[in-house]
């Protein structure tokens, strides 16, 4: 998943750097942010949601979940929900859990919190690899749409 998360990359001409973890690790956040000496501010979380029955990829501060209301105003929509796990995989080709910023062919909301952040790490295919990436050219690359759509995690 690796490979393909890193020629998807480069067909969009995004600039990573990969950091490989050990398993599971990239799944948490302050582990994340430890593992590549980064703060736990700038790892970011993706979920794959259904907006009007057509599934997306949205972009958050990890320790952080879409707040399917802001979502929804944010894109113009009556309805987000979560995506399942299957539908997960069959929108963008990874697992939940590994699904990365890009590379998946999907509208992308990246929340505004992240553009703080010269750089940001997000899932890179799999639990155990994330991809450094500044936010401003992820934005650019996949013609994000970038609002406050964040909430804290329950």
């Amino acid at each position: 998943m690796r490979a393909k998360v890193i020629d998807k990359a480069r067909d969009l001409g995004l600039d990573v750097s990969v950091h490989r973890l050990d398993q599971g690790a990239a799944a948490v956040a302050d582990s994340a942010a430890a593992a590549v000496g980064c703060a736990a501010e700038q790892v970011a979380s993706c979920a794959v949601l259904v907006a009007d029955g057509e599934p997306l990829v949205c972009v958050t501060p990890a320790g952080c979940e879409p707040d399917r209301d802001r979502v929804a105003d944010a894109l113009d929509v009556a309805e987000v929900r979560p995506a399942s796990a299957g539908e997960t995989r069959a929108a963008t080709g990874f697992p939940a859990g590994g699904v990365p910023p890009f590379g998946h062919g999907l509208p992308v909301v990246l929340d505004s919190a992240l553009l703080a952040h010269e750089t940001v790490l997000a899932t890179g295919g799999d639990g155990s690899t994330l991809v450094e990436v500044a936010p401003r050219h992820l934005v650019s690359c996949t013609e994000a749409t970038v609002a406050a759509v964040a909430r804290a995690s329950a």
